[in-house]
């Protein structure tokens, strides 16, 4: 049965996207604009994903949840923290202070129980998420016990008992890459950077993360020479 796929456009969801769309296929995938500084770029590279994949793609503005968050993804006045691909071992990135920073208000819940209604209302059984070993370990939300938890109160709230699960769930980002590439996943065309610009930052943690899986994977220069952006 195809499944609703959570669409960030970042490394995770693409290679998700990919993999639900040879097992399962995909009868949506969905993006989200709550107000994030990135939010056009994510949009757009996740629509070009699901255009050379040909899956229907639809983005859900969320306005309301960027009025209530105050943090640096959303809030320019914040500044968001700067760290390196090669300092990311050697601190405690994405703890404490760095973690609040770029924090949204039960975003992940909140996606799933949307994606929840479009799943039962579609006829899908699975909601499919870019959650992975490595920010599980910072993020709750992006945890097996989050997952559990989450299923647990979809049997209630679906009458179809849609499930969240995710490829991903097991795996490093370097792992997540190797992965990408033996199925075909859009790695080139991936969005992880917390700003909006024309390229990555490569100085916010999401793109050090990307960097530092990218290069224990052996694929940086060939995602440098072959990046493939709207």
């Amino acid at each position: 049965m195809p499944a609703i796929v959570l669409l960030s456009a970042g490394l995770d969801s693409a290679v998700n996207l990919r993999q639900a769309a040879m097992d399962s296929g995909v009868a949506l995938a969905l993006t989200f604009d709550y107000g994030q500084r990135a939010a056009a770029r994510e949009a757009a590279c996740a629509a070009f994903m699901c255009q050379q994949m040909a899956v229907p793609h639809r983005l859900v503005p969320l306005p309301w949840l960027g009025d209530i968050c105050r943090t640096a993804l959303v809030d320019t006045s914040v500044a968001i923290p700067e760290v390196t691909f090669s300092r990311l071992g050697e601190q405690p990135v994405a703890s404490g202070a760095t973690a609040e920073a770029v924090w949204v208000p039960n975003r992940n819940g909140v996606f799933v129980n949307v994606a929840a209604a479009f799943a039962e209302s579609m006829g899908a059984d699975a909601i499919v998420t870019g959650f992975n070993a490595e920010e599980a370990a910072t993020f709750a939300d992006n945890s097996p016990e989050f997952v559990s938890a989450a299923n647990a109160s979809l049997a209630y709230s679906t009458r179809s008992q849609v499930r969240v699960t995710s490829y991903t769930q097991d795996l490093q980002k370097d792992a997540i890459v190797r992965l990408g590439r033996s199925i075909g996943a859009p790695i080139l065309s991936v969005w992880s950077c917390y700003f909006g610009r024309a390229e990555h930052c490569w100085r916010c943690e999401s793109c050090a993360r990307l960097e530092r899986a990218l290069r224990s994977a052996g694929a940086w220069e060939w995602f440098q020479a072959q990046r493939l952006l709207p």
